[in-house]
């Protein structure tokens, strides 16, 4: 290829011809981008041509215009769309259109170096194709790609989108939309192209595994997978082993219970040797998860590690995860979390013993709950069996101090995980999965399966007329949860389709998921509800929508399963469940629902068609947390608030400030929004409280998860609990963590009845270090927080003695321990945490 030797720069098109570079080509680009939107279209331009070197081609030149956009976001949220409109239209003119040719191309690949043929899709997909390409063709909104934000676009190319054998992609964003409709409903046209059309839309999405794989030759579409270690033996124990790596090499997540494992110590009879405990086999596992990733290398394998605290090992199970320590005795790619029982709670209420078992020699404690388990413990610690006597306290301690250093390990109760389980007439449920959602049966014969998607709760955000007190009608954005209920009973039906046509990694989980059909529905964007329609987090009305939504959900999931068990009957093992003797989850919860109360929901006609007809699936309800999925979308993630109003994003362009979108249009919209003020808000790591310009009603609605009560992100989960039948990824945010903080968390959130107590423990220090591109010059006007001093004689064991001092103190006080009051208000650390 030979380029101009004169002084001209030079550019390469797309199809390989080279001309002279053109300022008013690259501005015409840039101004039909940015029609309708508030961007200085002449200042990018001048900046893409200063960085043009000869030779480039024009597919960079877009690149780096979107990175220039991007990074001016904090100017005008219109910056963002211009970023997300010029990588669409790149990417557009990159790829072909016609999704029939497109999957024609995938089937018919060959194997770089060997010259094999490879197809990457499935025949189905590729017969149905070729029986109804043209209508399929005709069907797909390319103009909905732009519907998608530069983050969600970026998110897709990278990972999502299918490409060829020499890498290059090939789909566009509505070409998955469609792979994946098709795969579900290939034989059904109409269900196919609603379910694109609602996932184009971004009303729903499907969980990134069903996005991987389907329409390829193996359609593993399942999210999560539980697990039982088979057995305390070489063999059980490498089964085991075995069925992680071939789930995670088919994009699953585990959750794997390791409670029957004997102890460090403990008598082999096959060779009268003793055994090495947890420790050295979960290193083999850990080894596993780096090995063998998730879809060839798109995630890392992720195992996450479930054991009662009567367990004998346990105090070096909570040691795993640690950044300190001989490398023999950790195992820190795995995850780890405590399945947990209402008497080990009451024991360190009430500073009692905690006796340490070994599974070998005191069996049967993981089979049991509730007062079975009360009954079976006590009468081992009676026999003298335990290996070890601890205070309940000291563990709790190892526990929080492990939470503080990790994040980890997740609190699950093991009792209200049993008492509110759906499941519970298959046996006692052992663990949950790696995000702590899924609360499912796993014994050696069956390993829990569950198939996911979440609704895109802002996708019912509407704009309605509305009649006020006052008689004067005007449009308001309001909620539709008749919308809300149409999609979630497309999505039930969905995952119905997932469970039959799934490829299964293993028999045990095919057993499994065919004959309790578990799914599970989530959500994402409640904070960009709660932004939309103006509801501060803390509020009445914030309880209310929240609670709502869950009830419209669930209400809408059990209908839809009852729609489907009227045709293909009930799934296998309904007969004995709560719901077939009709108790349903706010049944078990002891809550009325508001929709029942006032007459919004026929909820008696539920149940009525429940008793005639059953459901199709034991368990429907299973809020995610939706870390890949809501970045495609562009929704904040699942039910939690905004962690910050600004965060640093880095392209190749360099690391720049976003702002919380909706917080920004306010901002100029109210005519407040400048330099000074942006800087302020980044010295303050995203908060805008106290920062007098800024109305004290945008503080109240754009409070983070640092600035919320953990009471009331508890509450909230609490509420929609008793409408969700599986469990929920509640993670937990306390700055400047204490022993008495993080306590008084926990037990609130067990007294409420939680299944999941904490996934992720969510911390940072008191004392910040210095924010990037912060001018101190524009802060003079906001006086930052000051740390209060710490006394250098103290070390570290001396603050944690005193701690635990402060905490028994704490402990001995019933009120204080339980909830905040009224007359206790400031000294509750939970509401100031």
């Amino acid at each position: 290829m030979a380029f101009s030797t004169n002084n001209s720069m030079q550019v390469v098109k797309r199809d390989g011809r080279i001309e002279d570079v053109s300022f008013d080509k690259v501005l015409e680009r840039i101004r039909k981008a940015a029609d309708g939107l508030e961007v200085n279209s002449t200042r990018i331009a001048q900046r893409v041509i200063d960085q043009i070197y000869n030779g480039v081609k024009t597919t960079e030149l877009d690149d780096l215009a979107c990175q220039l956009a991007i990074s001016l976001t904090t100017l005008h949220p219109d910056y963002g769309t211009l970023a997300a409109q010029i990588a669409v239209s790149n990417h557009q003119k990159n790829t072909d259109a016609s999704f029939t040719k497109v999957i024609t191309i995938l089937a018919n690949q060959v194997m770089p170096g060997t010259g094999e043929p490879i197809c990457y899709v499935s025949q189905e997909l590729v017969d149905c194709v070729a029986k109804h390409g043209a209508e399929i063709d005709a069907y797909i909104k390319h103009e909905r790609d732009y519907l998608l934000d530069y983050f969600g676009f970026k998110t897709l190319e990278k990972s999502y989108l299918l490409r060829d054998a020499r890498k290059r992609i090939l789909e566009r964003p509505q070409h998955l939309w469609m792979r994946t409709s098709l795969a579900l409903w290939a034989n059904d046209l109409p269900r196919a192209f609603e379910t694109y059309d609602l996932m184009s839309k971004k009303m729903f999405t499907h969980a990134t595994p069903t996005l991987f794989n389907a329409g390829t030759p193996r359609q593993q579409l399942s999210s999560c997978f539980l697990l039982a270690a088979h057995d305390d033996s070489i063999a059980g124990i490498y089964k085991s082993l075995a069925d992680c790596a071939q789930i995670s090499k088919h994009a699953g997540g585990i959750g794997l219970h390791v409670h029957n494992i004997r102890a460090r110590g403990s008598l082999i009879r096959g060779t009268n040797g003793t055994s090495n405990g947890l420790i050295p086999m979960l290193r083999v596992f850990n080894n596993t998860a780096r090995y063998v990733d998730q879809g060839g290398g798109r995630r890392n394998g992720s195992f996450a590690i479930y054991l009662e605290p009567w367990h004998a090992d346990v105090e070096d199970f909570l040691k795993l995860k640690l950044n300190t320590g001989s490398e023999e005795e950790r195992a820190r790619d795995l995850f780890y979390a405590l399945w947990i029982s209402d008497l080990f709670m009451e024991r360190v209420e009430a500073d009692g013993e905690w006796s340490l078992f070994c599974p070998n020699e005191a069996p049967g404690l993981a089979d049991v709950w509730g007062d079975e388990f009360n009954a079976l413990y006590t009468r081992y610690e009676a026999e003298g069996r335990a290996r070890k006597v601890v205070s309940a306290q000291k563990l709790w301690f190892q526990i929080l101090d492990t939470q503080m250093e990790t994040g980890t390990p997740y609190l699950l109760y093991k009792d209200a995980a049993n008492r509110k389980s759906n499941q519970q007439n298959l046996g006692t449920i052992k663990c949950s999965n790696l995000c702590t959602e899924i609360i499912e049966y796993t014994s050696p014969e069956e390993q829990a399966v569950c198939n996911l998607a979440s609704i895109g709760l802002p996708a019912f955000v509407k704009e309605s007329l509305v009649t006020h007190n006052d008689g004067i009608t005007y449009p308001e954005k309001v909620f539709d949860f008749d919308e809300l209920r149409r999609v979630v009973r497309i999505a039930v039906r969905n995952l119905n389709r997932v469970i039959d046509i799934n490829y299964y990694p293993t028999p045990e989980t095919k057993r499994s998921n065919m004959r309790h059909r578990p799914i599970g529905l989530g959500v994402q964007g409640l904070a960009d509800v709660f932004a939309l329609l103006r509801v501060p987090w803390e509020s009445p009305e914030a309880a209310t929508l929240n609670q709502l939504i869950f009830e419209h959900m669930y209400y809408a999931a059990l209908d839809a399963s009852v729609e489907v068990a009227k045709v293909e009957g009930p799934y296998e093992t309904f007969e004995g469940s709560p719901v077939s003797k009709n108790i349903l989850q706010p049944d078990m919860w002891n809550v009325t629902p508001i929709t029942e109360t006032d007459k919004t929901l026929d909820w008696d006609t539920l149940r009525a068609n429940i008793g005639v007809y059953g459901i199709r699936n034991s368990l429907l309800m299973a809020p995610m947390p939706t870390a890949s999925t809501s970045q495609i979308l562009g929704y904040n993630e699942c039910f939690e608030p905004f962690t910050s109003n600004i965060y640093a994003r880095r392209t190749l362009a360099g690391e720049f400030a976003v702002i919380n979108k909706y917080l920004l249009r306010d901002l100029i919209k109210a005519g407040l929004w400048s330099e000074n003020l942006k800087q302020k808000i980044i010295s303050q790591n995203g908060s805008v409280q106290g920062i007098p310009e800024i109305p004290e009603t945008l503080q109240n609605l754009y409070k983070t998860t640092w600035e919320i009560k953990m009471r009331t992100l508890i509450d909230l989960a609490a509420a929609r609990g008793a409408f969700i039948c599986q469990s929920q990824s509640l993670n937990l945010f306390v700055a400047d963590a204490t022993y008495s903080k993080l306590t008084s968390m926990h037990f609130y959130a067990w007294r409420k009845g939680l299944k999941t107590g904490l996934y992720y423990l969510r911390t940072k220090a008191p004392v910040m270090a210095q924010k990037f591109t912060v001018d101190p010059r524009l802060l003079v006007s906001t006086t930052p927080d000051v740390a209060a001093p710490v006394s250098v004689e103290e070390t570290t064991a001396d603050a944690k003695k005193r701690q635990r001092k402060e905490l028994l103190d704490r402990l001995a006080d019933e009120a204080a321990k339980a909830q905040c009051t009224t007359d206790n208000g400031e000294g509750c650390l939970l509401c100031s945490s």
